[in-house]
């Protein structure tokens, strides 16, 4: 998903729609949006779509979020009716965005999201497993506020001149990867937990939490964030009971705010299935070699 600053006649959009299919793939062309233009792209890899994306654009603000699912598709459907309306809501009560109103939106999803499987549990204890990533941005009066939970990513191009006046454009990445195969992050997980050195372990090629994800931090994994459920007989006829102490996962999103400037030509948003395919200067660019059909300024051409 991209989002590009180039200045036209605002529309307004609501969802998503399909521009072109083929088979598991998807994509829909530029459309406007309140500081320029979007478009989206998407590769299927399972059968059930676990994955969601959308757009919502008003006069006055513009929000992307992208969502990556994993053991079910339950939880990034639920963020997808559930988050932009808590931000919404938020943000009208304490009289604008700010990074508290983040905290409160995402807190709100994942309480509300626990209530569901509370619900469903009888049922369907499997849902205890379900999570999703949570990456959203929203531009607001050439602000971008920034909040993610897991490993989908936000990179941005922004044009640098140097003291000859010859100009090229950066990816700078504006989020952070919670995937504990990142030195960083593995680091963080186990100094919250020193008591357990079995809390990251090197399993089936890559690093994973208690053997079982990769991610840290995300919306749902009910049964690693609250241990009744992973020890309930009920989830043991689903999946292995998985001992906790306490919580290896979390639900706070890392958030950044930050002020857009001229040189900040366009925003992609994706799941890690780009970027484990792509480099962050890589997927700038194929953006900056794609065409713009806007005759506005530079940095569209």
């Amino acid at each position: 998903m991209m989002l590009e600053k180039c200045k036209r006649p605002l529309e307004r959009c609501f969802g998503v729609g399909k521009g072109g299919v083929d088979g598991l793939l998807w994509h829909m062309d530029l459309r406007p949006h309140a500081s320029g233009d979007y478009s989206i792209a998407m590769v299927q890899a399972n059968s059930l779509l676990e994955d969601q994306g959308q757009v919502f654009t008003s006069p006055s603000a513009t929000y992307v979020g992208i969502y990556d699912g994993h053991g079910g598709p339950e939880a990034s459907r639920f963020i997808t009716h559930h988050l932009f309306p808590f931000l919404h809501k938020f943000s009208t009560e304490e009289g604008g965005l700010s990074e508290e109103v983040i905290k409160k939106a995402f807190d709100a999803t994942e309480e509300e999201f626990l209530h569901l499987v509370k619900r469903s549990w009888p049922s369907r204890p499997q849902i205890a497993s379900v999570g999703s990533c949570c990456l959203v941005g929203v531009i607001a009066n050439d602000v971008l506020y920034l909040a993610n939970l897991g490993d989908s990513r936000a990179v941005l191009g922004r044009r640098v001149s140097d003291h000859r006046k010859n100009t090229r454009v950066l990816a700078e990445r504006l989020s952070i990867d919670h995937n504990v195969g990142v030195e960083e992050v593995r680091k963080e997980v186990e100094a919250l937990h020193p008591d357990d050195s079995h809390i990251v372990v090197f399993t089936r090629g890559v690093w994973r939490i208690k053997g079982i994800i990769q991610v840290s931090r995300s919306i749902g994994d009910v049964y690693l964030k609250k241990p009744e459920f992973s020890s309930d007989t009920l989830f043991q006829q689903f999946g292995s009971a998985v001992p906790l102490k306490r919580p290896v996962m979390t639900a706070e999103p890392s958030i950044l705010i930050r002020k857009l400037k001229p040189e900040d030509l366009f925003l992609i948003f994706a799941s890690d299935g780009l970027w484990e395919q792509l480099s962050d200067e890589a997927a700038v660019e194929i953006v900056l070699k794609s065409p713009r059909a806007c005759n506005k300024c530079r940095c569209c051409t």
